[in-house]
């Protein structure tokens, strides 16, 4: 665990921060290839990532705080000091994320009169690339660690700095997320060759997505471990419905080959 890469003086530059900016840049770097290849230009997808980034960073932080309101209600400065009395990027809602995202990809695309649905199939194996090194950060950060096993690959996380107390060997459900992400990446390769229909790409993603992060949420720990319905977690009943809305989705697109309502067609 190097929670803290280095500082600089007061200043403390965190790990999860600089492998959440290498996801994005890492992103970036692909969409703007798959953009050229798509048939638009690059400079388009370096104006969509700064939509996509204040979006994404803010819904992701409120859906956060909405699954702990209790807390925060409690400590209304908490949710706005995210680690340790001081400023750093975490406490962060993937799913809060992706709709941020989503939203800020539909509001450029009516700005610029790109189809929503060409942007998001250009960004889906981006996020997927992304969401690997991401998770990396959350290994190096000791967050979002799994329960206790006996397999050899088993890793200690350091729960109190203060008291250093850590915990049993755990469940490295940070890399397993990484790993099935950089997969999920393989195949949306594999399968934009395929794929005739704008968004199909991008809904086929949230639903592997869907059914990978479901069933990791069985091995992990911490708040996305909260019970919502029955034994499911709040994440896997989440995880529940977009797998549902990509699946008819995907297959209302697949059937409908004029224009859907979720396409501009103006590209």
């Amino acid at each position: 665990m190097h929670p803290t890469l280095f500082r600089i003086g007061p200043i403390h530059i965190y790990s999860y921060g600089v492998m959440l900016m290498l996801a994005f840049v890492a992103g970036i770097f692909w969409a703007s290839r798959e953009a050229k290849r798509r048939g638009v230009e690059a400079g388009k997808i370096l104006d969509l990532a700064l939509w996509i980034l204040g979006f994404s960073m803010i819904f992701a932080r409120l859906v956060f705080i909405l699954l702990d309101l209790k807390y925060y209600l409690s400590q209304p400065l908490s949710a706005l000091i995210f680690s340790g009395g001081r400023l750093a990027v975490q406490g962060l809602s993937f799913h809060g994320g992706l709709i941020g995202a989503a939203l800020g990809a539909y509001w450029f695309s009516r700005r610029t009169k790109l189809s929503w649905l060409l942007l998001a199939d250009i960004c889906a194996p981006a996020a997927a690339l992304g969401y690997g090194i991401a998770r990396l950060g959350c290994f190096l950060n000791g967050c979002c660690y799994g329960v206790p096993t006996n397999l050899p690959w088993g890793v200690r996380f350091l729960m109190d700095p203060d008291a250093g107390t850590w915990t049993a060997a755990c469940h490295p459900t940070q890399i397993y997320s990484a790993l099935g992400s950089w997969l999920i990446f393989v195949v949306l390769l594999k399968l934009r060759g395929k794929l005739h229909y704008r968004g199909q790409l991008f809904f086929a993603y949230l639903g592997i997505y869907s059914v990978m992060r479901f069933l990791i949420e069985f091995l992990r720990k911490g708040v996305s471990a909260e019970v919502a319905v029955g034994s499911l977690t709040q994440a896997q009943v989440a995880c529940i419905i977009i797998l549902a809305f990509s699946i008819f989705l995907f297959y209302y697109l697949r059937q409908n080959k004029k224009p859907s309502i979720f396409t501009q067609n103006r590209s």
